[in-house]
């Protein structure tokens, strides 16, 4: 039997969806249930920021979660496979009319992507006071808390409607099947098997696309 890990919402939905077709029958948790048990697999409902911790620590042998999270956790696990699910973008945020100056001394950013924001700024050589934020990243900006902002942009819309606009992107995130380096050995048919299912899935959607 193969633990599977998923985050709430959307992305959950949509892996189940692609069990659904692989296997042909149906895949629903019940009502605020966080545990789906069937005679293959065991699924998983936490947040989509602990996917890769209960991987990690082998509590899921698999698990889908966002390239973006992957970046910022930076926790050992084998990536699989990018099921080009969830696509977004790592971006820099302004206040509209502003332009980005990496020149400019004492650079404040708000984000609660940290390591990500790090990595960017240290690997452009710029010393920047990143400041963490949980939630509601566009106020740092308009408040004077930050000069900008480093955060996940689907449609740009939440900065727009904020008086923000994207000046860079950072990176392009999706989700990934991963999987824990334990289990990959251990249980490496299972796991392959599932991999070459999706991957034929994912491949057949591309070309109908």
């Amino acid at each position: 039997m193969l633990t599977v890990a998923l985050p709430k919402g959307r992305i959950a939905q949509e892996t189940l969806e692609i069990f659904e077709t692989i296997f042909g029958e149906s895949f629903k948790f019940d009502d605020r249930k966080l545990i789906l048990e069937t005679p293959n697999f065991r699924f998983l409902l936490v947040r989509n920021q602990d996917v890769a911790t209960y991987v990690y620590h082998q509590a899921a042998d698999i698990g889908v979660v966002g390239l973006d999270t992957l970046e910022e956790q930076g926790l050992d696990v084998i990536r699989l496979l990018d099921l080009k699910r969830g696509i977004c973008k790592v971006a820099i945020g302004m206040k509209k009319g502003e332009k980005l100056d990496l020149d400019k001394p004492d650079i404040k950013v708000a984000s609660k992507m940290v390591n990500i924001t790090k990595r960017y700024f240290e690997e452009r050589a710029v010393s920047v006071d990143i400041i963490k934020l949980y939630g509601s990243i566009e106020l740092a900006p308009i408040i004077g808390l930050a000069d900008m902002i480093v955060d996940v942009v689907e449609t740009g819309a939440t900065m727009k409607q904020n008086g923000l606009e994207v000046v860079k992107d950072i990176m392009t995130s999706s989700t990934y099947l991963i999987a824990n380096k334990n289990s990959y050995i251990s249980k490496k048919d299972e796991v392959l098997s599932i991999y070459e299912k999706i991957n034929k899935i994912i491949k057949t959607q591309d070309e109908v696309k």
